[in-house]
């Protein structure tokens, strides 16, 4: 699989990830074993970052669009995460209404959707 791939899956931001890694195809054996028994450099990417906008957007409970909205485009590191999560600013606590809304009617919908 293409490296941008095997990224999203291990949920690490590509970019910040080792040259050979970056430069040929990943085979599902290679992704197994990252899972499974994953280096030093992605256990380090996945605690501190930079992390890739849909980890941003889960670790501080909203949507990728809510970031959007926010001016947030660019991933951010654990640390950067911890600071806004401090910072508690209006946009972060609306987002965060707004996506729990969406599950909760997420939620509704499964409850009465006949099973088929």
């Amino acid at each position: 699989m293409k490296p941008a791939t095997a990224a999203k899956k291990l949920g690490v931001y590509l970019e910040a990830t080792p040259a050979e890694f970056q430069e040929g195809p990943i085979s599902r054996d290679d992704l197994n074993a990252l899972q499974t028994d994953p280096p030093t450099w992605l256990r380090d990417l996945r605690r501190d970052g930079p992390h890739p906008r849909q980890v941003v957007a889960a670790k501080l409970r909203v949507s990728i669009g809510g970031l959007t909205r926010a001016g947030l485009t660019d991933a951010l590191t654990t640390a950067e995460i911890e600071a806004i999560k401090a910072e508690d600013p209006d946009w972060l606590r609306r987002e965060q209404e707004t996506q729990a809304e969406f599950r909760k009617e997420t939620e509704r919908l499964k409850s009465v959707r006949p099973r088929s």
